[in-house]
């Protein structure tokens, strides 16, 4: 009897020190303003036939880079020599992607990259060509400022006219920014549909090596 009245005591102890929590809800966690809209995936021969469609945003993180490297000495985005950037197998990967959106015939129209040598570099290796575009980096403000991805975040939720799809090539930080966890793989592209606003959901992520199974279904 002690001892059932010694646990008893011990979990309304434990049971008072945490905070309470709604029946379903997960556990706590820091809120981020203007998340996406959840959507159910999509997979296999279904995402293909959706990217054939247009009307899609394609934000691809830059691919393998060397981290051996960083940007600190870096005077200006040209200055590639004082930049991170991308191995030979990161130049590799982004040349693969390439290959498998022309052999599955998806439809791209603009291609605009963050200024980083990396991150055009990449658009152009994967898309063909890449035009500078500051917004999709995201501003100069303090990085916990929650408008400094506002730009981007307007852009992701602008939908696109006619059958093609709108191709981003920029970082990780950007779109962690504006859509939450989990974070993106060098090489992995996030499929979004724009919502209009400002809004937008993400439909499908297609890691590096996920390309071949997607020529596969498509």
């Amino acid at each position: 009897m002690r001892v059932r009245r010694f646990w008893l005591s011990l979990l309304a102890g434990v049971s008072l020190a945490l905070p309470p929590v709604a029946f379903g809800q997960a556990a706590a966690v820091a809120p981020r303003p203007n998340l996406p809209a959840a959507a159910p995936a999509l997979a296999g021969s279904a995402l293909v036939a959706a990217l054939r469609g247009g009307g899609y945003v394609l934000y691809l993180r830059h691919t393998s880079t060397d981290f051996g490297e960083n940007d600190e000495r870096m005077t200006d985005y040209q200055d590639c020599k004082s930049q991170r950037n991308l191995t030979d197998a990161g130049r590799a990967e982004a040349r693969a992607i390439g290959a498998a959106l022309r052999e599955l015939r998806i439809p791209i129209g603009a291609v605009l990259a963050s200024p980083y040598c990396r991150t055009l570099e990449t658009g152009r290796l994967v898309f063909g060509s890449a035009t500078v575009t500051p917004a999709v980096r995201g501003g100069p403000a303090r990085p916990e400022d929650p408008d400094r991805y506002a730009e981007l975040r307007q852009l992701l939720g602008t939908p696109i006219s006619g059958r093609t799809n709108t191709a981003i090539a920029s970082h990780g930080n950007p779109f962690f920014g504006v859509a939450g966890p989990p974070y993106l793989a060098e090489g992995e592209m996030a499929v979004i549909e724009p919502l209009g606003n400002g809004r937008f959901r993400i439909v499908a992520r297609i890691p590096k090596e996920g390309w071949a199974a997607l020529v596969t279904a498509g």
